[in-house]
């Protein structure tokens, strides 16, 4: 049997790796099969020791995210049983409410944080949106407010989810994620000492709550799949949207 068809048994990306081994001594051959391996065996050590750039590791919110931790929170958005199933390795309290309502604005994926610090009165929101929350607050709200501030975040106010209505209000075209509350408006935040930072307020200038609000803006871009903030436009000069809408690769952050 000729060289040319005992490699044809092979999967090509193999005989890409092989060929210009074939081609070294048997010295040299070795030393790069034992380099290929070392890279391999260190590879899988690595994505072992960071679950959230291991695509194949399953999805914990207590991880440090990584690379592919908003690939797989965007993987959540039309699997609600794996979603619930995550908040429950996760840790997360949380209640899987029935559904409510009609199509256009059915909310089939109701899911309630219970533990999340709302200001006010505690909403429902799909599970995939949930899910982001708990990773924006634990990795990008209260950091910021730690190392700003000194003290952590005790309330998050909220405009609330669920709105049936299309964009902006219009009487046609496209529905809003609100409108099957996928989506969640954030207004303000309020410190352990009892400080308000307000979104309507203190998104100007270059003081210390600017800073924070745009510090947990931008976290908001790697747990989100749309980001809205008031650099957007005047219908936003008060709040945060956050949605999980598909948007493509890299999302929505503005």
């Amino acid at each position: 049997m000729s060289e040319g068809k005992r490699h044809s048994r092979w999967p090509r990306g193999v005989v890409r790796v092989l060929r210009p081994l074939a081609s070294l001594g048997t010295d040299r051959r070795v030393l790069a099969i034992l380099i290929l391996l070392a890279l391999f065996v260190g590879g899988r050590a690595w994505l072992a020791e960071n679950p959230g750039s291991n695509p194949w590791a399953p999805l914990d919110l207590r991880d440090e995210p990584g690379w592919a931790t908003r690939s797989k929170i965007a993987a959540l958005r039309d699997d609600p049983a794996q979603c619930h199933a995550v908040l429950e390795r996760s840790e997360v309290a949380f209640t899987a409410l029935e559904p409510l309502g009609e199509a256009p604005c059915l909310r089939a994926n109701r899911t309630r944080l219970d533990d999340f610090p709302y200001a006010g009165e505690r909403p429902d929101t799909t599970c995939a949106t949930a899910a982001a929350l708990e990773i924006w607050r634990r990795d990008a709200v209260q950091p910021a407010s730690r190392d700003i501030f000194g003290q952590e975040v005790a309330q998050i106010e909220h405009f609330g989810s669920f709105s049936c209505r299309r964009m902006y209000g219009r009487d046609e075209g496209p529905w809003s994620e609100h409108a099957t509350a996928n989506a969640i408006d954030i207004a303000g935040f309020v410190l352990a000492d009892g400080t308000r930072i307000a979104v309507v307020n203190d998104w100007q200038g270059e003081g210390d709550k600017a800073h924070f609000l745009r510090a947990v803006r931008d976290g908001a871009c790697r747990a989100f799949g749309t980001v809205l903030s008031p650099e957007y436009n005047e219908a936003h000069r008060d709040h945060f949207h956050l949605d999980q809408a598909a948007r493509g690769l890299g999302g929505v952050c503005r």
